[in-house]
């Protein structure tokens, strides 16, 4: 892989990146007169860099929602997100989504994938019922990564009224993480929503967040094809390929439902 890619991406000054993070969330709430923020903390680097800008911009405001799944969940997220909130002192709520998830199992017919994103759609519940008791508006967690491959649950972890970080790739999100003075434990975990035992992101795509986010460079911001793509990346092109069909099947996650015009 052409390392010079991602040494091209990661090159941004990330003093003005928070800011201007920090300012459109505080503009947010201003102008839709809002009560505040909600958002959920996995323990993962998108979130929790979240939690570091809310803290510093926005505490009095903020409110994390920790939602393990007691079940599947590693006991090691939960931990470095309840170190997250105590080392910001940020309002949290932990609630284990495990006996409301298995609750589900009991009236619904057995499909493992669509039970497992359930518990993303869950979670986004209880986002929604805090933000709505609280007249808050709701935080994504998506990154510029996952976002264009469609790497998220539709109406689950995609849910949310606000994306902060969504112009922010991967491998500048671990950056801003670095910059942010967040623990390189968070840094440098392997992501993944944990919707099943074992679930993380690199290993269920296939490659690393260096190589995904080098092909979604070329491909979406600099408008190169996948045989330009893969040559310049040094990516097989049947990974190069594979990324760029991700991207066009989730197009539909990323609009709102399609209308019928009459």
């Amino acid at each position: 892989m052409n390392r010079q890619i991602v040494e091209e991406l990661v090159k941004k000054d990330y003093d003005s990146v928070q800011n201007r993070i920090g300012c459109f969330l505080k503009n947010e709430i201003d102008e839709r007169k809002s009560g505040g923020l909600v958002f959920g903390l996995s323990g993962g680097i998108d979130s929790a860099v979240i939690a570091a800008i809310c803290a510093k911009f926005v505490k009095e405001k903020s409110l994390a929602l920790i939602m393990p799944n007691s079940k599947i969940t590693p006991n090691s997220e939960t931990e470095d997100a309840i170190k997250i909130v105590d080392s910001y002192s940020v309002e949290y709520k932990l609630i284990d989504i495990g006996f409301i998830h298995k609750e589900y199992s009991k009236y619904l017919e057995s499909n493992p994938l669509s039970f497992a994103n359930l518990g993303a759609r869950i979670r986004a519940n209880i986002l929604y019922y805090y933000a709505n008791a609280r007249n808050s508006l709701v935080l994504g967690s998506s990154d510029r990564s996952e976002f264009l491959i469609g790497y998220f649950t539709k109406f689950g972890d995609g849910a949310s009224d606000l994306l902060p970080i969504v112009s922010l790739y991967k491998t500048q999100i671990r950056e801003l993480a670095r910059h942010l003075g967040l623990s390189q434990n968070v840094i440098s975990k392997p992501s993944g929503p944990h919707l099943w035992e074992g679930h993380t992101a690199e290993t269920e795509i296939g490659l690393n967040y260096e190589e995904i986010d080098s092909i979604l460079h070329c491909i979406i911001d600099k408008g190169l094809a996948v045989d330009e793509t893969a040559k310049i990346t040094e990516i097989p092109i049947s990974e190069v390929d594979r990324i760029f069909r991700m991207h066009r099947k989730s197009e539909h996650k990323r609009t709102m439902a399609t209308q019928c015009i009459l």
